[in-house]
């Protein structure tokens, strides 16, 4: 299924805010829920909905809501977390669990240290996190929940390189990524380029 790249404007000014060195972590968190929430009407686009009568204070008329509303969200520790908030403003009834998934600085392999996910048969899954880099660690969290039998993964980051993208649709083709940016390249260290550093840091301050 591939990529989409979610074309707007509002996305094209807020990553360019993001992006500047000079954007407090504040502003940072902030926009990070923004732009969340204008992915995230995207990546449901697609939804299934079903018919239903509803009576208005006028007349009874027909409707149509969510066929499946088994949603669960699972950022991806710790950067996903600045994601949370922007899904849940969509999706306020869907769950959410974590995955912990730092990367080997040498090897930039991903290492498991938290997971508490269960109970996803027949769920539409939703993975976030802000930076689809090399992918090492969306790959992985794609792993471990297919184990659990979902309905349908996606997964929504804000800026992804070539090489994760690749990788990605290698090994999981029909699963659809939805991003605000495709950036140019991986850097010796596997830091997205143009990107926006490392978001976890720039989320939460620790620089």
């Amino acid at each position: 299924m591939g990529l989409t790249v979610v074309n707007h404007p509002l996305l094209d000014h807020k990553v360019t805010i993001l992006r500047d060195v000079e954007t407090s972590p504040k502003k940072f968190r902030e926009l990070v829920t923004e732009m969340t929430m204008l992915l995230a009407y995207e990546a449901t686009r697609d939804l299934q909905v079903e018919p239903v009568k509803v009576q208005t204070p006028l007349t009874e008329t027909e409707g149509r809501i969510l066929a499946n509303p088994d949603i669960v969200i699972i950022p991806i520790l710790r950067a996903g977390l600045g994601m949370v908030d922007g899904m849940l403003n969509l999706l306020p009834f869907a769950n959410v669990f974590h995955l912990g998934l730092r990367r080997d600085e040498t090897t930039f392999t991903p290492i498991s240290y938290y997971n508490n996910i269960r109970n996803l048969r027949d769920k539409i899954v939703f993975v976030v996190d802000p930076m689809l880099a090399t992918a090492g660690p969306l790959t992985a969290a794609f792993d471990k929940i297919q184990m659990h039998s979902p309905l349908m993964i996606k997964a929504v980051t804000i800026v992804a390189s070539p090489e994760g993208l690749e990788k990605v649709e290698s090994e999981y083709p029909d699963i659809q990524v939805y991003t605000a940016a495709l950036d140019e390249r991986l850097n010796d260290d596997a830091y997205i380029v143009p990107g926006l550093g490392d978001a976890g840091d720039r989320l939460f301050g620790t620089f």
